[in-house]
């Protein structure tokens, strides 16, 4: 064979080449249609059944010299590519996407604007048990400049025995103190009927990890104007994190700001096991700030200073700990909260390291 029988030969594949890539392309426009179709009527995606029908469809038509085997699997990435494609679509579709809004949503909270580069630090006892005890966390966190108290006055616990909050009357104590020492209150809701009642004592809304999935819950809190701080389920992907999002912003609000508490594994070090490269990729994937919440991701004092240097190296928006004035006697997750001492020296070390928006 002459070298221009060769060129003509590999001339005749190159066009090919472009012939299977524009009908490719062109498969991959009509997958487009067929995804959005399947959506408006609820349908999933994935079609095991339509697949398998098509791989015997080519199957049939195979007349070589490619084995059946060969071109099957070939058909099967073209396939699962146009069923990303799909997903694709969807991921642009959502309100919290960054492809739907590429600048960062600032969220802000009396005047600490998260989400605007600089971190925070959000601190407070796990539960709200006393006002003694909530003032005297709030007097360490103002003295150290802090303005976010967060407190538990609805604690859902994984025991129906276990110290389940004082309820209204903790989130009178806290609106007090917030009073008194001019800070913003972030407190956790667990029941839809609540939330009216809480837009008079709370500044931030937090859904807990376990209903974060609390789809009545989301909805309640969507359609309010009250900043809400989401927090990662116990087992949550992060594609259900971020559509828990979506069921809040969906509904009209979008002051939402994301929290990573660490998810449940077969490690037993830790109380749970903190997913530290969530942050990069949420701040990717949507446009909403997102939180460190060391204390339970750990659940042990003497991790929450080297995880906190973790998560604001990484670039998180700020971190959330939990300080007791006397965690002995804590009536909740005593092993893992700080005490005033303690604290001061895991802030002192820490503000340095934090980025602060000039």
């Amino acid at each position: 064979m002459s070298n221009a029988e060769l060129e003509a030969l590999r001339k005749r594949v190159d066009e090919i080449n472009l012939q299977i890539l524009k009908l490719i392309n062109e498969r991959g426009k009509l997958v487009q249609e067929i995804g959005k179709a399947k959506e408006v009527q609820g349908v999933h995606r994935y079609d095991p059944v339509r697949e398998r029908k098509m791989l015997d469809m080519i199957k049939e038509h195979n007349d070589g010299p490619f084995e059946d085997s060969t071109l099957q699997h070939i058909f099967k990435e073209i396939f699962k590519a146009a069923l990303e494609l799909q997903e694709d679509d969807h991921r642009k579709a959502l309100l919290v996407s960054r492809k739907k809004k590429p600048e960062d949503t600032i969220v802000d909270i009396k005047g600490e604007k998260i989400g605007d580069g600089s971190q925070y630090f959000i601190v407070g006892p796990c539960a709200v048990e006393s006002y003694e005890q909530v003032a005297a966390v709030a007097e360490a966190a103002k003295k150290q400049g802090l303005k976010l108290l967060r407190g538990g006055a609805f604690k859902p616990r994984t025991s129906p025995y276990d110290f389940q909050g004082l309820g209204l009357e903790g989130l009178k104590i806290l609106k007090q103190v917030a009073d008194e020492y001019d800070m913003a209150v972030i407190s956790e809701i667990v029941n839809p009927a609540d939330i009216e009642i809480a837009l008079d004592y709370i500044d931030v809304i937090q859904i807990g990890a376990r209903n974060m999935q609390n789809f009545e819950l989301l909805k309640a809190a969507g359609s309010v104007q009250k900043p809400v701080l989401l927090k990662r389920g116990l087992a949550a992907t992060l594609s259900e994190f971020m559509n828990a999002a979506e069921y809040i912003i969906s509904r009209g609000n979008d002051q939402i700001i994301l929290c990573e508490r660490g998810i449940r594994t077969y490690e037993r070090a830790t109380r749970n096991t903190l997913d530290i490269s969530a942050v990069p990729i949420l701040k990717q994937e949507t446009h909403l700030p997102v939180l460190v919440d060391v204390t339970h991701s750990t659940g042990r004092r003497d991790l929450l200073l080297p995880t906190a240097k973790a998560a604001l190296a990484i670039g998180a928006d700020g971190i959330m700990a939990e300080v007791h004035p006397d965690p002995a006697v804590a009536l909740s997750d005593s092993a893992q909260q700080m005490d005033i001492e303690q604290f001061n020296k895991f802030i002192t070390e820490l503000k340095p390291l934090a980025k602060v928006n000039a």
